[in-house]
């Protein structure tokens, strides 16, 4: 396909969105290179993030972009391309998230470097969504969201709980101050298990560079923040089992995760091939099916667009410290992690994507007399 029939279908499919190639509104695309058309129609979002890696192209509002996107079907119309195709068959044929490959997001992700994160994230280093409904920054967000957690599965003095996912040890170290319970974290990023330990030391906390798959002791509760994400849906299951497992008769379980609209057994190939590797998100269908049995649902909390709140706010964070980051980050990395943050707050303002709270317990156990908002 020629570039001036390529960029005609192009054109056509964001004018769906009502999307100008080469425009002045804040959400158009100015184009840089006029190869980017037939990038886009062979490669779909993968060949649209890197040609933007590449600097291909430009938006004045990435986060308003990707909005106008996620709300009409372009990215199904763009997303036929044989990557795609290659990667949803891999998906069904291997189990993309089996132990072995279990480190590598936190190897490809996490571990790229604290120094990031310190600046990106709140005070506490909570790289998950906040909840903004009665704050007015981030950092009260993210302690409100810890808070809400712990009010969710009626933390007591002296209770035990395991954490799937525990990322820098921020719940944690907040569930053991405020709360005085002792808490075992899982994760599988080295850099995160070292700085946990170091926030958390003199306190009754345990972090482990292991899957969650591995642990086999009891609690009084068992949770995840943001973990979800990273198990897939061959293993959604397994991790029932697992917390089932772990969980104590009388117990609580809980989950924080992105929520999709649809089932899927793959994310975008640009968002794992540069961000999480193994990664996809679940459905309520798919979460749904894999309690089945093992547990009865509580609560089910969405509170989605307080991720796009979350992202903004993190990418104003990433920018005003770019100056600094630079020296240890090249322009190419600046231009992945601004697409990353800004296309993933739009689709959550969209509500393509959810923010999900689900509280659950054993069958025929007492109801729990807990806070859920």
């Amino acid at each position: 396909m020629i570039n001036n029939q390529a960029k005609d279908v192009v054109a056509r499919l964001l004018d769906g969105a009502g999307i100008t190639l080469n425009g002045d509104r804040p959400f158009d695309i100015l184009v840089k290179n006029e190869n980017l058309y037939k990038r886009i129609l062979s490669d779909g979002i993968l060949g649209l993030g890197e040609a933007y890696m590449d600097d291909w192209w430009t938006c004045a509002c990435l986060d308003q972009l990707a909005a106008r996107v996620a709300r009409t079907n372009i990215r199904n119309e763009i997303e036929k391309s044989w990557k795609l195709r290659r990667a949803v068959l891999k998906s069904r044929i291997s189990n993309l998230q089996k132990p072995s490959r279990s480190f590598q997001v936190g190897e490809k992700h996490y571990d790229v470097g604290n120094d990031l994160y310190r600046v990106m994230l709140d005070r506490r280093m909570l790289y998950t969504c906040a909840y903004w409904k009665n704050s007015n920054s981030l950092d009260e967000a993210q302690e409100a969201k810890l808070d809400l957690i712990c009010r969710k599965i009626g933390l007591k003095p002296g209770m035990t709980v395991l954490e799937f996912g525990c990322g820098f040890g921020a719940f944690a170290k907040y569930a053991a101050e405020k709360y005085g319970v002792q808490v075992t974290g899982m994760t599988v990023s080295k850099e995160q298990a070292k700085l946990g330990r170091e926030m958390c030391k003199g306190l009754p906390v345990e972090i482990l560079l292991e899957d969650y798959r591995k642990v086999s002791a009891k609690y009084d509760r068992v949770i995840s923040i943001g973990i979800m994400e990273h198990v897939g849906y061959k293993n959604y299951r397994t991790y029932m089992q697992k917390t089932n497992e772990t969980l104590k008769d009388d117990g609580i379980a809980f989950i924080h995760t992105i929520g999709g609209n649809h089932s899927a057994t793959i994310a975008n190939c640009w968002t794992t091939k540069y961000i999480f590797p193994n990664s996809m998100i679940p459905s309520m269908v798919q979460i749904s099916k894999a309690m089945e049995g093992l547990f009865v649902m509580e609560d089910w909390h969405n509170f989605g667009e307080d991720y796009d709140k979350t992202l903004m706010a993190w990418h104003d964070k990433f920018e005003k410290a770019w100056p600094d980051l630079k020296t240890h980050y090249d322009d190419r990395f600046y231009r992945m992690w601004r697409f990353y943050l800004l296309t993933s707050a739009g689709s959550f303002r969209a509500r393509s994507l959810q923010l999900w709270q689900i509280v659950m317990t054993k069958p025929g156990k007492k109801q729990p007399n807990c806070r859920f908002s």
